[in-house]
């Protein structure tokens, strides 16, 4: 089965720092993910563009999305909170058996839910993604909200997620809608289309392909 193959072009290091604006950021130089659906929703899917760049030291990633109605959970900044908020989602694997496989949830605020993952669901919530070897800023505009981000090399290679210059990631968007019964309900979007009867990104037909140029 042939994987979605996205290409992550190369830059040199210190040109793009994603804590600290510099001149000429080169986010033009990425290509433009923008093929992504809800297989499981006739609702429409607001535009969403997933970009990613990297050099010897970071993989740095962006995601454009238009959303005119944020919803964010603010009670607290917990896991819980965060999870029922709008958001940006990475999945990382090691191999198609996902045991184990790594999460990344953010949301517009830039608040992160990292966890360690293995079949069946099973999430370590206790595991987090080493805080020097990560960051990540977000922005609010009318349009929607901008999540960027960068991930150490290192770390990637410490999870042995980078193998023969491929990354096996999946990409996703949680997106929250008022209900007929005033419940917020999320909407599940998906770069790769897993094929299942229900919503689930947790599985391996959910991953696509980082390809390192």
């Amino acid at each position: 089965m042939v994987k979605n193959i996205y290409k992550v072009n190369l830059i040199q290091e210190q040109e793009l720092d994603v804590l600290n604006e510099v001149d000429g950021v080169p986010w033009s130089k990425a290509n433009d993910l923008i093929h992504f659906e809800s297989p499981w929703s006739d609702e429409k899917i607001s535009k969403i563009v997933f970009k990613a760049l990297w050099n010897d030291v970071d993989l740095f990633f962006r995601f454009e999305v238009e959303d005119k109605s944020i919803h964010i959970e603010e009670l607290n900044d917990s896991y819980e909170s965060i999870g029922s908020s709008d958001r940006v989602e990475l999945f990382f694997r090691q191999d198609s058996r996902l045991n184990p496989y790594y999460c990344l949830e953010i949301d517009s605020k830039a608040r992160i839910m990292d966890f360690k993952a293995s079949p069946d669901r099973k999430f370590d919530f206790e595991w987090n993604w080493p805080t020097e070897q990560i960051k990540v800023k977000s922005k609010i505009s009318k349009k929607g909200f901008i999540v960027e981000g960068s991930i150490s090399i290192n770390s990637l290679k410490s999870l042995n997620l980078i193998k023969n210059g491929f990354i096996e990631a999946g990409i996703y968007r949680a997106k929250y809608n008022v209900n007929d019964f005033s419940e917020y309900t999320p909407t599940w979007i998906t770069w790769v289309n897993p094929m299942t009867n229900l919503p689930d990104f947790h599985i391996d037909s959910s991953f696509g392909v980082l390809k390192l140029a």
